[in-house]
């Protein structure tokens, strides 16, 4: 089997030949390239054993931008080794330009460059070649990929970033001071020649300034550059490629630089003496006149203080500096008198407040001037003897009533006379009159102080020969309170009453208060109107609080029978003289429910009752089930009861006891229920502890003197104690039953009547009328039984 070896070869041949290069002509002509050059291609129809031919392709291939020729430029040539000439095979080509920057001739697969190329808008074409069959359209070549490079030229001259620089740099810098950098760029290709290779000259701005060539850095080239003398430098730098060499292109720019301020100037008085007039007449902080040291620099540099460091007017005036235009200000700060003093001479001295150290050697940054003030004398208004005034009155006080005294003097030495009168604006009521001639003020209407506590007057005084001249002061006038008013309530009071309310409940607390003032606090004292005293319903507390409480005088009121009540209160106070007045309170009958909340206060309402509400039902009907549930258990408790409680009587004395301290058990009897007292004392052997009260509440019984058995009560005791403990209904505590015993231990032995009845005719009460008083009404008992037997 024969293996068919095709080839597809790209030739290419740039433009004219003056415009050829030689490398890719020399790798065009050297045979086959190297390894990573080579492209290998295959045909359509091989099977996998067969092998391809091998061919290459240049990597990259140069194109002269900006081609001035008539013709189109020609690039290369296309061959495919299958080319019989019979025109059967078809050049196709493909990629960056195709068609329209770059076209091929189909047949001879000549390529050409329709257009002008510029490599600073695409420096780099990729492009695909092939070969197919005119008649079957199948590629006979596999497509292959070559590159066109643009070979750049100088077309582009350097630019700069900005059309003009603005830049600054201080005054009295050193030498070769950094003061701005330019930059310039070239659009040609950097790694070919030196089309973009950009050096930097400066045509303008010599010998001020210069320019480093490569870097583009102005620097200051001039010692000592005073701002003073000249501000503003315009600098015009040039930018030239091709490395500076003859035949490059160049572009220029402007840089505008400015030297700033420093502070290399002290300021200066022009003037070695000011001088200025100013009227006695003059306010203080009033400014007298303007005084200006110059000063070279600007901003803060040419900033100034003024002081006053000397003189015999340095307390009388000042000086301060205006911000805005860096003058000093003399002003007045005391008040001055042409008659005492008429010259007065100050030193003034200027400092800059921001001083730079290295420009000490020029000298001192501060100068001194001599400001002489004169005194000019005037008419001036009267004066008078105080700022302000300040009177007291009693509101009280007879109109006509002097109340106090303004004066004032002409300060001239002419002390011309002076009349006095009220502003009638602060007095538009014409409360207050003043003595034209001495100034004394007098009241022309009555006072309140409970209106007006203060009347502000202004009180002028104005020469008699020039009325021009005149003066003011404030006179305040406080009115001083006198005891004219009655206390009355507070508020106004809506009291109202339960009729179910008790006697002695409290329905409603009272205070009041009082127009006039009271030093030491307003004491006031509440009671019944006389004629309310007798018959009132109600009663008044006085908490001696200034608050009085009322209070129901009886059980129950009915709002059918009354259903308001007025009750007169007078109220009085503690102050001379006493005023007191009447206030009535009305108080309404009202409905309440049990926890006092009034309900209704109307008689109508109960007559013509409007229904429940849905809340009271519930809560009837709440009642009503508590009730039955309540019955049904007392029901099933009774039936569970197998006897009855050992205790019925209603004498219980678990529950009811009630002691007369009387008669007792004898002075040795202090346990009430100590069963050992009712027994003999031979029973008391097994010293039991109760079960009916805390053991250790209990106190052993004392040992009393024996007396004689009684065998009935013990025997009854013992019985009864047997039944409890044998009895298994019985309550969990000893039941005590007393039977008239009355224990032992007591001097006069039992005084009971129980034994009256075996023993009466062994009884001797005669002792009784012995034990003296208080015995006395049994001694007469006694005696006049035994009497009454012996007859």
């Amino acid at each position: 089997m024969m293996i068919t070896y095709h080839c597809f070869w790209l030739l290419f041949w740039v433009g004219q030949p003056h415009q050829s290069f030689s490398s890719p002509l020399s790798k065009r002509t050297r045979g086959f390239p190297e390894k990573e050059k080579v492209l290998e291609l295959s045909g359509n129809n091989r099977k996998e054993f067969t092998r391809s031919k091998r061919s290459w392709m240049w990597n990259q291939f140069f194109l002269l931008e900006e081609y001035t020729g008539s013709d189109y430029q020609y690039v290369g040539k296309l061959h495919s080794d299958q080319d019989r000439g019979d025109g059967s095979l078809k050049y196709i080509l493909s990629g960056d330009g195709a068609g329209d920057l770059f076209i091929i001739n189909e047949n001879t697969g000549d390529i050409q460059a329709t257009k002008r190329l510029d490599r600073e808008e695409k420096p780099v074409y990729i492009l695909r070649a092939q070969a197919i069959n005119r008649r079957t359209g199948r590629p006979v070549e596999p497509e292959s990929e070559f590159i066109i490079k643009i070979h750049d030229i100088n077309d582009n001259e350097p630019m700069f970033t900005k059309d003009v620089y603005n830049a600054s740099v201080p005054e009295m810098s050193d030498v070769g001071t950094f003061v701005v950098q330019v930059t310039a760029t070239d659009a040609d290709d950097p790694t070919y020649g030196n089309s973009a290779k950009v050096v930097y000259s400066i045509l303008q701005g010599q010998p001020y300034f210069s320019v480093e060539s490569e870097s583009g850095i102005i620097k200051t080239a001039l010692l000592n550059m005073d701002r003073e003398n000249r501000e503003q430098y315009q600098v015009v730098i040039q930018a030239k490629d091709m490395g500076g060499q003859m035949g490059g292109l160049s572009g220029t720019t402007t840089v505008n630089i400015t030297l700033t301020d420093v502070n290399d100037n002290p300021p200066r008085f022009p003037q070695s003496t000011y001088q200025f007039k100013t009227p006695e007449s003059a306010p203080p902080e009033s400014p007298i006149g303007r005084i200006k040291a110059n000063d070279a620099d600007v901003g803060e540099n040419a900033e100034i203080e003024y002081s006053i460091t000397e003189g015999d007017g340095s307390d009388m005036f000042g000086v301060i500096t205006d911000k805005d235009t860096q003058e000093g200000i003399i002003t007045v700060k005391k008040a001055l008198d042409f008659e005492k003093k008429k010259l007065y001479t100050l030193k003034v001295e200027a400092t800059n407040t921001h001083v730079d150290p290295r420009f000490l050697y020029l000298g001192p940054f501060k100068d001194s001037t001599t400001v002489r003030i004169l005194v000019e004398d005037v008419d001036e208004p009267p004066v008078f003897s105080r700022p302000a005034y300040i009177l007291e009155v009693k509101e009280d006080v007879p109109i006509n009533s002097i109340i106090g005294t303004v004066t004032a003097q002409d300060p001239d030495v002419a002390k011309n006379p002076v009349k006095y009168s009220v502003d009638r604006h602060t007095d538009m009521d014409r409360v207050f009159n003043i003595n034209s001639g001495n100034g004394s003020i007098f009241t022309s209407k009555p006072l309140d102080r409970e209106t007006l506590l203060w009347h502000n007057i202004t009180v002028i005084a104005a020469e008699i020969n020039n009325p021009k001249q005149s003066s003011r002061v404030p006179v305040f006038i406080k009115v001083l309170d006198v005891n004219d008013n009655a206390p009355e309530f507070a508020m106004f009071y809506e009291t109202f009453v339960c009729e179910n309310a008790k006697a002695e409940q409290l329905i409603q607390t009272l205070s009041a208060v009082d127009k006039d003032d009271s030093f030491s606090g307003h004491q006031f004292s509440f009671s019944l109107a006389p004629e309310a005293t007798s018959g009132s319903n109600f009663t008044i507390q006085d908490n001696r609080d200034n608050t009085a409480g009322i209070f129901t005088r009886k059980n129950r009121y009915n709002r059918h029978e009354m259903s308001t009540y007025l009750l007169p209160v007078v109220i009085s106070d503690s102050d001379y003289p006493v005023q007191s007045s009447t206030e009535t309170v009305t108080i309404r009958v009202c409905a309440c429910d049990r926890r006092g909340k009034m309900q209704s206060c109307n008689a109508e309402a109960l007559i013509h009752p409007t229904g429940l509400s849905t809340g009271a039902l519930i809560a009837i009907l709440l009642c009503i089930i508590i009730l039955l549930v309540t019955v049904v258990l007392f029901a099933a408790l009774k039936r569970q009861r197998k006897k009855e409680p050992l205790i019925i009587s209603k004498e219980d004395i678990r529950d009811n006891i009630v002691s007369y301290n009387d008669e007792g058990g004898g002075e040795e009897d202090t346990q009430a229920f100590d069963i050992g007292t009712l027994r003999n004392p031979e029973a008391i052997e097994d010293n039991k502890l109760r079960r009916d009260i805390v053991p250790e509440a209990l106190f052993m019984p004392r040992r009393t003197p024996a007396v004689r058995d009684n065998t009935d009560v013990r025997d009854f005791i013992n019985q009864r104690l047997k039944e409890n403990d044998t009895d298994p209904t019985a309550p969990p505590y000893d039941s005590l039953a007393t039977y008239a015993y009355e224990g032992n231990g007591s001097v006069a032995e039992s005084l009971s009547s129980l034994e009256s009845v075996t023993t009466d005719g062994d009884q001797d009460y005669d002792y009784l009328s012995d034990w003296g008083p208080r015995f006395k009404k049994l001694a007469d008992m006694y005696g006049s039984v035994d009497s009454d037997k012996d007859s």
